[in-house]
């Protein structure tokens, strides 16, 4: 599980390298996350862009990452591919979350 975490503003960004999210790895990479996410106070925005397949395990991974955050924080998304957006619009998930065209669009604000 290839994870990197940095800062950006107020935010903290999780970059993934991983080219799927799916059954296989859903369990490591909530994990992950949980724990990268677990060492900050700051709202979390993964950065998808090298994802490029996710499947329901990978969706509930996000989720599950979203719940951990608690009540005070937010989890965000970044540059979803158009494979990986097509399955958060059919979920309706593309409503639970903001979605940016990029990390740093969120310091401005701007929605996908």
């Amino acid at each position: 599980m290839e994870l990197s975490a940095r800062q950006l503003g107020p935010y903290l960004v999780v970059d993934i390298s991983e080219q799927r999210i799916d059954a296989a790895i859903a369990i490591a990479f909530k994990d992950a996350v949980r724990d990268i996410g677990a060492k900050s106070s700051a709202d979390v925005i993964l950065n998808l862009e090298a994802v490029k397949f996710i499947d329901s395990s990978g969706l509930g991974a996000i989720v599950a990452v979203m719940k951990s955050l608690g009540s005070d924080r937010r989890l965000h998304l970044a540059c979803l591919s158009p494979a990986v957006e097509q399955v958060f619009r059919l979920t309706r998930m593309d409503s639970v979350f903001t979605i940016h065209p990029a990390p740093e669009a969120a310091l401005n604000g701007h929605e996908g």
